[in-house]
């Protein structure tokens, strides 16, 4: 099967597992209140990742004659979401396939049936986000649901400003740009739904902030160091800063964390749409 999508700048280690599970356990509250399944639908999670929120979405859609399909293009991170699936013992609850998420392992008789289709942080890796949308279009029948969510980078603030670290963020968000990918997609995810033929319906915050107190805090913060330490090679590449300023930064960062006033502010944008 032809692969249509870009390297992942995060990679699959071991080390980014771990991370999306820290994002996952920080998120995926909130991203199920927006998804707002009743039971019973049958749903299709493109991207799935680690398949965390996969499952998450699966134990309610379960609750009546439901179904989740997950496609995963990296044998990595598939592998990952079954052994975690297998821990849990829900090896049954999600159909996991390995596939691109732009020409999705789908039977015929598959297409234009799903109830919901859904996608976080898939877009933004993608140098042509609207086919993506329209392949989640062409999934769910007349009146289904398309759920997008994803980022805007330009929206991170913290506060007081850790030293190195806005310049490490501009740099980050550049290393997308390099790459023919957009940064701030979360902020045209209505538009994408748009020329895709849906018809865009709701659009909210899933808030990914916090201060120091809270007791998501440290785990926030090093979800985001985690980011982008990962993506330094990236980073790096686009010539604004050198490694040692990049690893400078992230240690600032870390420090910045323990800051009795800290506060990180920063949000996933989410839209739904609906097939006419």
């Amino acid at each position: 099967m032809a692969d249509h999508t870009p390297p992942y700048v995060h990679g699959t280690s071991k080390r980014e597992q771990e991370r999306l599970g820290i994002m996952n356990g920080i998120l995926n509250r909130g991203a199920l209140r927006e998804i707002a399944l009743c039971g019973g639908e049958r749903v299709l999670d493109l991207g799935c990742g680690t398949g965390l929120l996969s499952r998450d979405l699966a134990r309610v859609a379960a609750g009546g004659a439901g179904r989740l399909v997950a496609i995963e293009r990296s044998p990595e991170q598939l592998g990952e979401a079954l052994r975690l699936a297998r821990e849990a013992g829900e090896e049954g609850l999600v159909d996991f396939r390995p596939g691109d998420a732009l020409a999705p392992p789908l039977r015929d008789d598959e297409w234009a049936t799903f109830d919901v289709a859904h996608t976080r942080f898939l877009l933004e890796h993608l140098p042509r986000p609207a086919e993506a949308v329209q392949v989640m279009l062409r999934a769910v029948r007349a009146g289904g649901r398309i759920i997008l969510q994803d980022e805007d980078h330009d929206i991170l603030r913290l506060w007081p400003e850790p030293e190195g670290v806005t310049a490490l963020w501009r740099a980050y968000i550049r290393s997308y740009e390099v790459k023919g990918l957009d940064p701030f997609v979360g902020r045209k995810l209505p538009a994408l739904l748009r020329e895709a033929g849906a018809h865009p319906v709701r659009s909210a915050w899933i808030d990914f902030g916090g201060c120091a107190g809270e007791a998501r805090f440290t785990a926030l913060i090093e979800n985001m160091a985690r980011i982008l330490e990962g993506a330094e090679e990236a980073i790096v590449g686009t010539g604004l800063l050198d490694g040692p300023a990049h690893a400078a930064a992230v240690r600032s960062l870390r420090a910045w964390a323990g800051r009795p006033d800290a506060a990180l502010w920063y949000a996933i944008a989410c839209v739904e749409g609906v097939r006419p």
